[in-house]
């Protein structure tokens, strides 16, 4: 099978950002399957182009690499010219790559795009696959503000769901989303993966900071921002110091537009138990997971990021620490009934009492990380998760469709 995979933050584990789009396809290659993906050049990804359309080939995967810049720190205006300058020249591989399904991984939505026009201009079948449900969640958090372009946003995203052969969603609330707002069935559920012979084997004598061995690391990783309410790592830092906890300190490992305005107001408050270190690559990072008592998932208060899919929650799983997070939804539940994490509100003051009383339960943290590797090793394997996600493909894909039903 041909498949033609658009998505614009394609990376391995040397880069600092979501590997799932790199385990999926490496493994589809291996199976057999002919996979080219159509990318960009993000800021935390490994992925870096010399030429402005330049080819290459990693793991047997077939890259065509854009090179357009995508940061989170760009202005809104910026980002939204590089999504579609994306959108616009992955349009041409979607008139011309051999495929026999093409995959559009949304957001942004505008990778849309190229997925309707190999669907209606050359029939291929399209799976739309989506990352976070867009636009409600932009609406909710202020970045889109006029109402014709929100019009415009429904009207395209109910095209794009529409279209699509097969809808791949990131979690159980998203799945649950889509189908209750449109009343579609052709939605499977398939989340992000943990890669378990990274983050799940013990790295021995890591080279991690002094305080790993004298402090409780509450660990955060991911994008620092507004949407991943960072800020509040630094109230709840303020907090524990304030109440005299000094055996917690908050570390955040990544990069974002709030980057330089949190370390400023850690060093001219004199939050000490509070740090940021920047992005590293994967794997860099697992050996700080590992030694962490905990790993925080905060995220802003509104209720389409309670159907968010966050990478590092797997990671952490993955790991064997257990997650602290804030959302009010499908992560909740799956924490609750599996007895692998706990949920807070997105409040400092609530967050700093449940990580006091965490640090000092040894026992209670070492029961609910062995659960996190096993409930990892049952629901989020990277490659059975890959196999569930190359079958909803294949029963798409007529002649793929009878293999599989041979198979099965």
């Amino acid at each position: 099978m041909k498949i033609v995979y658009f998505y614009q933050y394609f990376t391995t584990p040397n880069g600092a950002w979501s590997t799932r789009v790199y385990e999926f396809t490496r493994n589809w290659v291996a199976q057999g399957h002919e996979v080219t993906v159509v990318t960009s050049v993000y800021s935390k990804s490994d992925i870096k182009a010399k030429r402005f359309l330049e080819d290459q080939v990693i793991d047997g995967i077939k890259l065509k690499v854009i090179n357009i810049e995508i940061n989170n720190k760009q202005p809104i205006y910026k980002r939204v010219f590089t999504f579609l300058a994306y959108s616009f020249m992955s349009s041409w591989y979607a008139l011309t790559l051999p495929a026999d399904v093409v995959i559009a991984s949304s957001g942004p939505i505008s990778v849309g795009i190229p997925g309707l026009i190999a669907k209606y201009l050359r029939r291929r079948k399209m799976v739309f696959e989506v990352r976070d449900i867009w636009p409600d969640a932009a609406i909710e958090l202020g970045v889109v503000t006029n109402k014709w372009v929100k019009k415009f946003a429904y009207w395209f995203e109910k095209v794009c769901y529409d279209a699509a052969d097969l809808i791949v969603a990131l979690s159980p609330g998203m799945k649950e989303n889509i189908e209750r707002r449109f009343g579609i069935t052709k939605v499977i559920s398939i989340t992000n993966s943990a890669n378990l012979s990274l983050f799940g084997n013990r790295i021995e004598n890591a080279n991690v900071p002094e305080y790993f061995f004298t402090k409780k690391v509450a660990i955060y990783t991911g994008n620092i921002g507004s949407t991943n309410n960072s800020e509040l790592l630094l109230e709840t830092a303020k907090i524990l110091k304030s109440k005299g906890c000094d055996q917690i300190k908050i570390l955040l490992v990544g990069d974002g537009k709030q980057k330089e305005y949190l370390e400023k107001r850690a060093a001219d408050e004199a939050v000490d138990n509070f740090e940021i270190m920047g992005l590293m690559p994967k794997k860099e990072l697992v050996a700080l997971i590992q030694r962490s008592f905990v790993s925080i998932i905060p995220m802003a208060n509104v209720p389409m990021l309670a159907t968010s899919s966050p990478n590092k929650l797997y990671e952490s799983l993955a790991a064997g620490v257990p997650v602290v997070q804030t959302t009010q939804g499908w992560i909740k539940e799956f924490l609750a009934e599996h007895k692998c994490g706990y949920t807070t509100q997105a409040d400092s003051q609530e967050l700093a009492v449940v990580l006091e009383a965490l640090s000092l339960k040894d026992r209670e943290l070492k029961e609910s990380g062995q659960r996190a590797t096993e409930i990892a090793k049952e629901y989020f394997d990277k490659d059975y998760l890959a196999d569930k996600m190359l079958k909803g493909i294949s029963s798409v894909v007529p002649s793929q469709k009878r293999k599989v039903e041979m198979i099965y």
